[in-house]
C-alpha cells in the first residue's frame, strides 16, 4: 500500500493519485524452494512481481525510481536530457 513518497529523505503523505507520480514496476522474488508455484524443484526462475511506488510533486520534479537487482528500488536524481543540435557561435 502507498502511504508515503518514495523518496526516503521526504515525508509527504500519499492522499490523491493526481498528485505527484506513480511508478509501477516489475521486481524479481527469489524463491527458496526454485519455484514460484512450488511443484518443480529442478527449476530456479524468479517469481515476477508487481509494485506501486509514488513519488510526491515536489521529489518527481527532480528524481526518479528505479530498480536494481539485488538492491532493489532506489530514488535516483533526474539525468538532465541532452539538447540536440548545437549554438554556433
Amino acid at each position: 500500500m502507498l502511504s508515503k513518497c518514495a523518496n526516503p529523505g521526504c515525508s509527504h503523505s500519499f492522499r490523491y493519485f493526481h498528485e505527484g507520480t506513480l511508478f509501477r514496476i516489475e521486481t524479481e522474488i527469489s524463491s527458496g524452494n526454485g519455484s514460484a508455484f512450488g511443484t518443480d524443484t529442478g527449476v530456479r526462475k524468479p517469481a515476477r512481481h508487481l509494485e506501486f511506488f509514488w513519488l510526491c510533486d515536489n521529489c518527481a520534479a527532480t528524481m526518479t525510481l528505479t530498480y536494481q537487482k539485488g538492491v532493489g528500488v532506489t530514488a535516483r536524481p533526474l539525468v538532465p536530457a541532452k539538447r540536440s543540435g548545437s549554438a554556433a557561435a
